[in-house]
């Protein structure tokens, strides 16, 4: 395993929170004035609107995962997990820069969830 490349993780946490904040800006469009015979059309949009909304609300949840990242970079604790304290992979944190646990205490944590 490599080591941790601070520079290198800082660019994609920026590239990822320059992606998401991009995805943020764009407006979600409300549907239109229906007419009578239009229901299809109608439920499409609707379910567009829902799609939208849910991708930003996971694009939020994303930002803020990002954004703690960087600050743990900043605060010198990156690359360490924030629940047991051990060294996160590299290669984990290669693949998932904003990535807060080892793979241990993430897949504890996703069997609690369940």
């Amino acid at each position: 395993m490599d080591p941790i490349d601070p520079a290198a993780a800082r660019q994609a946490l920026d590239a990822e929170r320059t992606h998401l904040l991009q995805e943020l800006g764009e407006a979600i469009i409300a549907p239109g004035q229906m007419t009578y015979g239009s229901q299809a059309a109608a439920a499409s949009q609707v379910f567009e609107q829902q799609r939208d909304l849910a991708l930003r609300d996971r694009a939020e949840a994303q930002l803020a995962l990002v954004d703690a990242a960087l600050a743990r970079l900043d605060g010198g604790t990156y690359g360490t997990c924030v629940r047991c304290g051990k060294p996160i992979a590299p290669d984990r944190l290669a693949a998932l820069p904003w990535a807060a646990h080892c793979i241990a205490c993430q897949g504890e944590l996703d069997r609690g969830r369940r």
